[in-house]
């Protein structure tokens, strides 16, 4: 198996716009500004995986993108997009989320490739933590392969959208995730049960040598995987912002995570995921 979240991928294609309803177009929150800000944005793409599609964050275990802490409308999240369109109006609805469940660095590119046709003045971009959750540690995605796929989909954009800020977000803290859910029953049932990240969630309360050592290997490759994001953030040039590790140094607890799945953000992480990685003003 390919990776655990492939299973997934026919039936969140399937359902997602009835989870959204008005698909990738954020909804638009009622309170704004009465005069534009200076140097805020008028439109915006986020770029990514399952955590920035929202996936298990709404009332059922699809991508629910209201709920998406860069491009969502729900008025609990404070999204990227909410926090703009409260400074500058001209963003409404002028955010468009194209995040796949399930997709790993390979897939930037072409995700890159859909915002340039947009041609938004902000980019937000969450990838990684599919190339780490393999079915077995092995599969893992090469550091060097993961730093060509991700310079590949950065240089699409510099090249399509040279004007445009980009902000480059770290993967979250698997490791962490495992130690906070591995003493919560209903966690560990739920991982037990496999195709959760199997590379560091399998045998979520073994202590077991072989165990140990795969978890800190998925660990250890995250963090290259990061250090990669950071470097290749540099390498674009100023356009481009790191976030400096902010969500890699998020604590989610269980209450902060979706209840199918005890992996992706609920809603009230992915406020938190919001808080944490919004640049604030846009000076860059």
């Amino acid at each position: 198996m390919r990776r655990w979240h492939v299973a997934l991928l026919a039936v969140l294609a399937v359902f997602a716009l009835a989870c959204d309803g008005a698909g990738n177009a954020a909804p638009q929150p009622t309170k704004t500004s009465a005069k534009p800000a200076t140097g805020y944005p008028a439109s915006m793409v986020a770029l990514g995986d399952s955590i920035t599609a929202g996936l298990g964050s709404c009332l059922a275990y699809l991508g629910c993108t209201r709920n998406s802490w860069s491009t969502g409308g729900n008025s609990a999240i404070q999204s990227h997009y909410q926090r703009i369109l409260d400074k500058n109006t001209k963003i409404r609805g002028k955010a468009v989320n194209v995040a796949e469940p399930g997709a790993e660095a390979d897939a930037l590119d072409g995700q890159a490739r859909l915002a340039v046709e947009r041609k938004p003045d902000y980019v937000t971009v969450l990838i990684g933590a599919n190339d780490a959750c393999s079915g077995r540690v092995q599969d893992m995605t090469p550091v060097a392969r993961f730093r060509d796929e991700v310079d590949e989909g950065l240089a699409r954009l510099k090249k399509g959208l040279p004007k445009a800020r980009v902000l480059v977000v770290s993967i979250p803290d698997l490791y962490r995730l495992w130690q906070v859910g591995r003493s919560n029953d209903k966690a560990v049932e739920v991982w037990s049960k496999g195709g959760i990240c199997p590379s560091m969630l399998a045998a979520p309360t073994s202590t077991a040598a072989p165990d140990r050592q795969r978890r800190e290997k998925v660990r250890d490759r995250i963090d290259d995987y990061n250090t990669q994001l950071r470097q290749a953030c540099k390498a674009y040039g100023s356009k481009c912002k790191w976030d400096g590790g902010a969500a890699h140094r998020v604590r989610f607890d269980v209450d902060e995570l979706s209840q199918y799945d005890y992996f992706h953000p609920n809603a009230a992480g992915q406020k938190v995921l919001a808080d944490v990685v919004y640049p604030g003003r846009f000076t860059w």
